[in-house]
């Protein structure tokens, strides 16, 4: 059994915050060894937690929409990667669901990381991964995903996160569309051909 395979299944066997998560645990996490794109987002919603697909909901829709990926390509875990900061649902707050729990990244990141040699892009979908892995933080989402061009060098590309609450932010700012998800797509295309 290779490395990640069993990094892999200790990951969804993980417990460490178990008791502060409302529906148990249930880590969601996809990757292979040839990986070349990874996917960094925030939290499995309840639709992800109850069917352990990453990204299975109209966020993952909309995702899917702007790399210009069909679905089972997106799932394709020799090619692309999901990661993300929590890998179990974390309860639903005020204004949605709760932040990702904080013990995940620092547990698992790394190590999974480790076992991703050919990892060629990184999407940072969200604030909390901008904040945890963007070398630098331009104060907002909105001026790191301005600033894409300034993160690829570095082997990362900042997005918003895609859900339909977003829909204002999108429409507010006309440049996503046209700026963003044109170089998202050319990175993309270029790292999975």
């Amino acid at each position: 059994m290779s490395e990640l395979i069993s990094l892999l299944q200790e990951v969804r066997a993980c417990r460490l915050c178990e008791e502060l998560l409302p529906l148990g645990p249930n880590p969601v996490v996809r990757a292979g060894e040839s990986a070349r794109l990874l996917i960094v987002g925030q939290a499995p919603g309840t639709r992800m937690h109850e069917t352990g697909i990453s990204w299975n909901d109209p966020s993952g829709d909309r995702l899917r929409r702007w790399l210009d990926i069909k679905r089972d390509a997106f799932y394709d875990d020799s090619r692309i990667a999901i990661i993300p900061m929590g890998f179990c649902y974390p309860g639903r707050g005020a204004g949605g669901d709760l932040p990702p729990r904080p013990e995940c990244a620092p547990a698992w990141h790394a190590r999974l990381l480790q076992q991703l040699p050919q990892l060629r892009l990184t999407l940072l979908i969200g604030q909390y991964a901008q904040r945890y892995y963007l070398p630098h933080w331009y104060g907002s989402i909105t001026e790191n995903v301005r600033h894409f061009r300034d993160a690829v060098p570095a082997g990362y590309f900042p997005l918003p996160h895609p859900s339909p609450r977003n829909t204002l932010w999108l429409r507010q700012r006309p440049w996503f569309e046209a700026e963003v998800v044109p170089g998202l797509r050319r990175q993309v295309a270029k790292i999975l051909s």
